[in-house]
C-alpha cells in the first residue's frame, strides 16, 4: 500500500462553494472534474456506493467487492485506485486483504457543492 499523501478537495468552504454561491475558478474546477470523472464510470460509481453504504467509519474488504462484478480482480483494483487518487476513499492492507472506506466528509462536501439554496420567497 502506498503511503502517498492525497489532497482531499473541498475541506474548507472557501475551496468549493456551491454552484449557486459563486463561480468556480480554474483550479477548483480542475479538482472537482477529477472527482466527477472518477465517479463518471458505472463500475466506480457502484464501488463507491458499496463502500459508502457501510456508513461513516464503515469499511469493506476487497473480498466483498470483487464478487459483485463480472470483472477480474486487477480491474477492480484499478477502479479502486482511481477512486483513491480522486480523494474519495482510502484503504489499509491487513494480511492478504485490503479494506476500503470513504474519507470523512467527502460525500457531504460533494452534496454541498451540488445543493442550491432556495431564493427567499420561493415556493417550497
Amino acid at each position: 500500500m502506498s503511503k502517498q499523501e492525497l489532497e482531499v478537495i473541498g475541506q474548507d468552504a472557501a475551496c468549493c462553494p456551491g454552484l449557486s454561491t459563486a463561480p468556480l475558478d480554474e483550479d477548483q474546477a480542475a479538482d472537482l472534474a477529477k472527482v466527477f470523472k472518477a465517479l463518471g464510470d458505472p463500475v466506480r460509481l457502484r464501488l463507491m456506493s458499496m463502500i459508502a453504504s457501510r456508513g461513516e467509519g464503515g469499511e469493506v474488504c476487497v473480498c466483498e467487492l470483487t464478487p459483485a462484478f463480472e470483472l477480474s480482480q486487477p480491474t477492480i483494483s484499478h477502479h479502486l485506485k482511481l477512486l483513491r487518487q480522486a480523494g474519495l476513499i482510502d484503504c489499509e492492507r491487513r494480511g492478504t486483504w485490503v479494506y476500503y472506506w470513504v474519507l470523512p466528509g467527502v460525500l457531504d462536501r460533494l452534496a454541498g457543492f451540488l445543493t442550491t439554496t432556495e431564493p427567499a420567497g420561493a415556493p417550497a
